[in-house]
């Protein structure tokens, strides 16, 4: 998918699968949907004491993985599926809807992503097709369901110089995240490839899917697959992300 519209799509485009942590792209987004109508506010109390809105979205909350808290808001990064859900629970609170209803009015259906569903868990219950993976990475090159300063303000660093654990990837001093997309910068190693440039933003999941956008270079990279992530991925997505990006 490049800037100007362009794509190029290998495989079956219509078979639905689970999405795993992508969905939080989707939920990110919809979180900031709900900044722009004021239905909640980035820096309002969330989660934890002295925790905010901004926290949750950028993993410096101090909740864990799946709850607990194992820090003050501010001081490590830790990616937390629980912070993804208390962030998705104030937004229902504050629109007084069902998240996924929500998600669905804000985004899915905006967006013409009439096969995706988000269920279950906010952080990561979202299964659709490769075609409306797509249609969300033309959306992030180019944003339309908020303004572009929203989005611009999303995939800045938010809470610089935290260090942390990039899932599958280790230790890293700093592990970067804007509001809900994992930032490049130069982390190492990293999912995406040595080609992608430092302002590369996205996310992947456990179900072996992944979605980045390289602003610099002007295109977007999604894959979906049926197969857990593991080692062929960690080998595998860095070469795929550089083989497009030198062809393209």
């Amino acid at each position: 998918m490049t800037a100007s519209g362009d794509a190029w799509v290998h495989g079956p485009e219509h078979v639905a699968l689970p999405w795993a942590s992508v969905t939080k792209l989707v939920t990110a987004l919809a979180v900031l949907v709900a900044v722009e109508e004021e239905t909640v506010q980035l820096d309002q109390p969330a989660g934890p004491p002295r925790s905010t809105l901004r926290h949750l979205l950028a993993h410096a909350s101090g909740l864990g993985p799946d709850g607990g808290v194992l820090a003050p808001p501010g001081e490590r990064r830790i990616y937390s599926n629980a912070g993804f859900e208390a962030a998705a629970a104030l937004v229902a609170a504050g629109a007084a809807m069902d998240f996924g209803r929500y998600a669905t009015e804000a985004v899915l259906g905006p967006l013409g992503m009439t096969a995706t569903r988000i269920e279950g868990s906010p952080a990561h219950g979202v299964s659709g097709p490769l075609r409306d993976l797509v249609t969300l990475a033309r959306e992030l090159l180019a944003p339309t369901v908020v303004a572009a300063a929203t989005m611009a303000g999303a995939v800045t660093v938010a809470f610089p110089g935290l260090t942390g654990v990039l899932p599958g990837f280790g230790r890293q001093d700093p592990n970067d995240w804007g509001l809900g997309f994992e930032l490049r910068d130069g982390k190492s190693p990293h999912w995406t490839g040595a080609r992608n440039s430092p302002r590369t933003f996205g996310h992947f999941g456990r179900a072996g899917t992944f979605l980045w956008v390289d602003p610099d270079a002007g295109i977007a990279l999604a894959c979906l697959t049926d197969r857990e992530f593991g080692d062929w991925a960690i080998r595998g997505w860095p070469a795929l992300s550089d083989a497009v990006l030198e062809d393209l």
